[in-house]
Parts: C-alpha cells; sequence; structure tokens
C-alpha cells in the first residue's frame, strides 16, 4: 500500500506576479494557495459536494520568489473538526524542495448557502478529506 502524501502542485510564477521590487509580491502567495486547493478538490471524488468558505488564510514569509524561481506548492489537511477543516500549504523550490520560499494555513468552514449557516461536516466528506496529509512545515 502507497502511503498518502500531501498533493503537490507545479506553480508558475509570472511576470505580473511581480513588484516593484521585481520579487512576487506578498499577495500573490495567496493565489498560489488559492491554485492548490484547487488541485487538492479536484482531485476529490465528488468535490461539487464540498460546501464551504474560507474563515481565514495567513502567509510566513521565509525568502522572496523571483521570475526566475521554480516553485511547487505542497497541500494537505491538517486538522479537520466539527464544522471546519485546515489546510497547510508549502511552497518550496521545485528542484530542492529543502528551499522554502512560504508557508500557510487556511481554514475552510463547512457552510450551507441556503440557510447561511455553518453546519458539520459529515462523515463520507470527512473520509474524504482524511486522505490527504498535511506537508511538514
Amino acid at each position: 500500500m502507497q502511503t498518502p502524501k500531501p498533493v503537490t502542485v507545479p506553480i508558475p510564477v509570472r511576470f505580473s506576479d511581480l513588484d516593484a521590487m521585481n520579487h512576487v509580491n506578498n499577495a500573490v502567495f495567496f493565489t498560489y494557495f488559492e491554485e492548490g486547493r484547487k488541485f487538492l478538490f479536484h482531485d476529490l471524488e465528488d468535490f461539487q459536494d464540498f460546501s464551504f468558505i474560507l474563515g481565514s488564510i495567513d502567509c510566513r514569509y521565509i525568502r522572496p520568489v523571483t521570475l526566475e524561481s521554480r516553485l511547487q506548492l505542497e497541500i494537505g489537511v491538517d486538522k479537520i473538526g466539527t464544522k471546519s477543516f485546515d489546510l497547510l500549504y508549502r511552497l518550496a523550490d521545485a528542484s530542492d524542495p529543502s528551499i522554502v520560499f512560504a508557508t500557510g494555513r487556511s481554514t475552510q468552514v463547512w457552510y450551507d448557502y441556503e440557510k447561511n449557516l455553518s453546519v458539520e461536516i459529515g462523515e463520507a466528506e470527512r473520509k474524504k478529506l482524511e486522505k490527504y496529509p498535511p506537508p511538514v512545515i
């Protein structure tokens, strides 16, 4: 049996990601994290049944990213609560994953859009989320 691993996503650095200091602007890291979430949830079976909102997100910047950087993002589920779950992010060099540019965490809240309130995560959804271990931060 294969050991589960975080989802790994290649992240291209676009020229438009750069700021006046010629490195990736701090706000763009959240777009990279969003791209990782997209890949993780598309990898899930029946992901369209997942109904959540983003409760919070943070980023720890470790070193600058430049246009020449080749990035990979690892993402996985760190904690599953009653009504929310946390994702961890690790943005690293694609050639040498020991070089880390940033790490992050987001909390997703299970949500009923018709009733406009948070709800408990179902057992089936919980089991699906458990298949994605977090990256080592």
